[in-house]
């Protein structure tokens, strides 16, 4: 069964260090990415500068792919998918798209990918200067499931709180990093590897990530299980992982800060990681959850 391809979109004002984290994701996910880059004018600079050794670059110059060239940016992540098969697509949107519009063009226009997360790069020291956030602006808040507070080493601490205050307004249940040059671990960000448990990330004094497993030979009860995983707590950021149903059925489950995607999928067993902070806190009852969808036989 093939897999959807997992994309991540990673938004922003302008300069705000958009491309910065894009070369890190580049340099630090060790797969074989395509990149689709959107530029607000004619010629695409930015992607002159990005290259990597597993990378395929596809660029779109000439206005806003949540705008005018709506209908070649689904045609282009088409022929991404179709073409070039990479493990995973990265599209860099212009300072001025509309993150939601891009948000339903993924999920509800081309069911060959999976919406893999948002990724907002805030600019502190503008924000500090140009405190209103326009439309635009609120727009690419609401809709990202990561806020990078980058650029922090140009402000003092205050004015890191004040700038995150002001875009909790738009989005509570975002997570947020303190950053200078985008420096976040991309495991963060793009996906998880399933057999990569132990991620103690502890980033500008901000509490450390932690991380823990579920894995069992049983199957689980397939409705059980999807409530269980509905309302996971605000304490899990993200999780991963493959399910085996007790009607032979099976899922590649991924969650992200409150929204949850399961895949049907051929899984040969049940195992799924967990990562967030202060997980001590929730981790027994969310194992308690997982092990009440356990059953003695399949079907």
């Amino acid at each position: 069964m093939v897999l959807k391809t997992p994309l991540m979109l990673i938004t922003g004002s302008l300069g705000s260090g958009k491309t910065t984290l894009l070369k890190r994701v580049l340099d630090g996910t060790g797969r074989r990415l395509a990149v689709l880059m959107n530029e607000f004018g004619e010629i695409a600079i930015d992607s002159k500068v990005v290259q990597g050794e597993h990378v395929d670059i596809v660029e779109l110059a000439g206005g806003c792919v949540c705008c005018s060239l709506t209908g070649e940016f689904e045609a282009a992540i088409r022929e991404i998918v179709e073409r070039i098969q990479p493990d995973g697509i990265v599209v860099e949107t212009t300072g001025v798209a509309e993150a939601d519009v891009l948000v339903f063009e993924v999920r509800d226009n081309l069911p060959e990918v999976r919406l893999d997360g948002v990724v907002y790069v805030a600019d502190s020291f503008i924000s500090v200067k140009h405190p209103h956030m326009g439309f635009t602006t609120r727009t690419q808040l609401t809709a990202a499931d990561v806020v990078l507070i980058n650029k922090v080493d140009l402000v003092t601490n205050e004015e890191v709180r004040e700038v995150e205050t002001q875009i909790r307004k738009y989005n509570e249940s975002a997570v947020f990093f303190k950053t200078v040059g985008c420096d976040v671990d991309v495991r963060l960000l793009f996906g998880l590897d399933v057999k990569n448990r132990t991620i103690p990330v502890s980033l500008r004094g901000d509490p450390e990530f932690q991380s823990f497993s579920y894995a069992t030979d049983a199957f689980l009860d397939e409705a059980t299980f999807r409530k269980a995983v509905l309302d996971l707590p605000l304490q899990v950021y993200r999780a991963k992982g493959f399910v085996r149903f007790s009607n032979g059925s099976g899922c590649l489950f991924n969650y992200v800060t409150g929204r949850t995607d399961i895949e049907e999928y051929e899984a040969e067993t049940t195992e799924l990681v967990f990562i967030g902070r202060s997980l001590d806190e929730v981790r027994e009852s969310i194992l308690d959850r997982l092990r009440a969808c356990e059953v003695s036989d399949a079907l």
